[in-house]
């Protein structure tokens, strides 16, 4: 089976990537930069050129492509793009897929987000599920509520380099799951008959909320935390004021989550039925907890080592 993988240097699609190369499968990846997604490369990928604001540049990349992993994204970075990459595009992309019969197309959505039809990333992926579910493709959508890995740079750096940890006082509850037991899944799934058709949330075994995982980090690290509490009011404010200019309607796009966070959402999901059609078990899936522990014990060594370098350093003088 070939695979074109959108997305494939993103925190998630890097994942989706190396599984599926170690499951055996033909990888192409749709890239815009050959530089940047070299290492790609050098696992074992074919990369192929293609840019999600340049409609023309898609439809040529589906030949002799089986199935499709769409995990791609637009960056708060990419000035103007957001409703290019992740609506437009999408909508030739699936057309196009069509055109090629395509076997299946996985798409990636957010949990949650038939309550904020008016959050516009939000309404994007709603409109995005709603195209494939009228495409006759065979479709898996898997809505996801974080990843363990976006709580590194928001939490457990900055409490190890003693910087302030900025939290909002929402309840807002997540739960988040390790990007390599998603793309695990996500591979897994291509070979279910059962997962066609199919909408299946994949999130992890237990909803945490920001001072939770704050007091995980300190806990792990020996380290108390410089919270910094920021009013939602302020975050909303920011979000209207950045709709104003044109170069920052992305920013604004993503700080309407702010509505989210106000709320105090529980983005959690009973996931029995996707375990039972996947055919896991709860234990197969990785705690925060655990990766975390893990995280801290690596970095904690290297600092250790480091000291013990320096030492060995200055007693040579």
């Amino acid at each position: 089976m070939s695979l074109l993988i959108l997305g494939g240097t993103g925190t998630l699609g890097r994942q989706i990537v190396r599984r599926a190369l170690d499951e055996g499968f033909q990888v192409k990846c749709l890239v815009r930069n050959f530089r940047k997604s070299s290492f790609l490369k050098e696992w074992g990928a074919e990369l192929i050129y293609g840019d999600l604001k340049d409609p023309e540049t898609i439809p040529l990349t589906l030949i002799g492509i089986t199935a499709i992993i769409d995990a791609s994204s637009a960056r708060p970075s990419d000035l103007y793009s957001t409703i290019q990459i992740d609506l437009y595009s999408k909508y030739i992309i699936i057309e196009a897929a069509k055109k090629a019969n395509i076997q299946k197309y996985i798409f990636f959505s957010i949990l949650n987000a038939y309550k904020y039809p008016d959050i516009p990333l939000m309404n994007m992926k709603l409109r995005i599920e709603r195209l494939l579910k009228e495409s006759g493709l065979n479709y898996t959508i898997f809505p996801l509520a974080g990843f363990f890995q976006g709580l590194i740079t928001q939490y457990a750096l900055p409490i190890l380099e003693n910087k302030s940890v900025w939290i909002t006082e929402s309840k807002t509850t997540i739960a988040y799951m390790d990007t390599q037991d998603i793309a695990r899944l996500t591979i897994k799934s291509l070979s279910i008959e059962k997962c066609n058709k199919c909408i299946l949330p994949l999130v992890g075994n237990y909803a945490w909320n920001s001072l939770e995982v704050i007091k995980l980090c300190e806990k792990l690290s020996g380290q108390r935390s410089k919270i910094i509490k920021i009013p939602v009011y302020l975050l909303k404010f920011t979000q209207q004021f950045t709709k104003l200019f044109q170069w920052s309607w992305n920013i604004s796009d993503r700080l309407a989550f702010t509505e989210v966070i106000s709320r105090g959402d529980d983005f959690n999901s009973s996931i029995k039925d996707v375990y039972n059609v996947l055919n896991i078990n709860s234990q197969e899936i990785v705690e925060l907890d655990i990766y975390m522990q893990e995280y801290f014990t690596k970095i904690m060594k290297k600092l250790r080592d480091l000291n013990k370098k320096e030492v060995i350093e200055v007693t040579k003088f």
